[in-house]
């Protein structure tokens, strides 16, 4: 199994609107794609003494690192730029690859 981490930090003035979309329309589109098994989403509690904003780690499940691939092939960059495109400017994100063992 692998999960397919994604870790965003989103400013302070956007996250209630943030929150709402990822949880009713990007999550749901990703999980649509038929690729990932299930997914959570964590706030994570510890910052940087400098740290501002919201950081969530958002975690999707996936059967195979092919399955992974695939996604990110044909899913992943219309995806992104939808993220991008309504919150430009208003976070940071970065993306983490791990397997169950």
């Amino acid at each position: 199994m692998i999960i397919y981490n994604v870790t965003v930090n989103i400013e302070n003035d956007v996250h209630e609107d943030w929150l709402n979309w990822m949880k009713t329309k990007h999550i749901p589109d990703v999980m649509n794609t038929g690729y990932f098994l299930e997914n959570k989403m964590a706030k994570v509690l510890t910052t940087q003494e400098d740290e501002t904003g919201h950081t969530y780690a958002i975690q999707y499940t996936c059967n195979s690192i092919d399955d992974l691939d695939e996604y990110q092939e044909k899913h992943a960059p219309k995806l992104q730029e939808e993220h991008v495109n309504r919150y430009q400017g208003k976070f940071v994100a970065f993306r983490t690859l791990l397997e169950v063992v």
